[in-house]
């Protein structure tokens, strides 16, 4: 008997979250923002919901650098007196931003060109070539930089543009 009530319970809580989702997405879908950011390939709307959600608007911040802070990618340095330490990220932000900064890493590398060759570029250039992991928290920073500019500017994502910027750095 118990068992039975947990079960339509929980099909009862799945039914609830579900229409959430869906009211959720009709409403981010409103958004400008939205309209934005979906032109970023690799992006889908339930990581789009969940920027949305931690950043709130983008109109609210001045500056790229202010939504990388708020992420707490810049990077630290542990030194002292004539020691230089290795450079970190300061964890000093929203730590569920930062963590879907790099959800969003997987597939973008996957399925959007510019990211895929920008990641290439930083792990297997001749001077200080990054680690797998240094990279994609440089392309989370990168990811933020394009965002803010593509709201901001009320662009659609030009991966050529993102492309040349590679290929300057070469």
């Amino acid at each position: 008997f118990e068992i039975a009530a947990l079960v339509r319970r929980y099909r009862q809580l799945e039914a609830e979250i579900a229409a959430l989702d869906a009211a959720l997405k009709a409403l981010v879908q409103t958004t400008m923002e939205y309209q934005w950011l979906q032109t970023v390939d690799g992006l889908g709307d339930a990581t789009i919901i969940d920027l949305l959600a931690e950043i709130g608007s983008f109109a609210h911040y001045r500056a790229p650098r202010q939504l990388v802070k708020l992420a707490g990618l810049p990077l630290k340095e542990n030194s002292s007196g004539q020691r230089k330490g290795q450079k970190h990220i300061s964890k000093r932000g929203r730590n569920r931003l930062r963590s879907v900064l790099f959800r969003a890493m997987i597939p973008l590398l996957r399925h959007n060109e510019a990211f895929r060759e920008l990641h290439e570029y930083y792990t297997t250039r001749s001077v200080n070539p990054l680690t797998g992991k240094q990279s994609i928290v440089a392309l989370c920073r990168k990811l933020l930089n394009v965002l803010f500019a593509l709201c901001t500017k009320k662009q659609a994502f030009a991966a050529e543009r993102m492309k040349q910027d590679v290929l300057s750095q070469r």
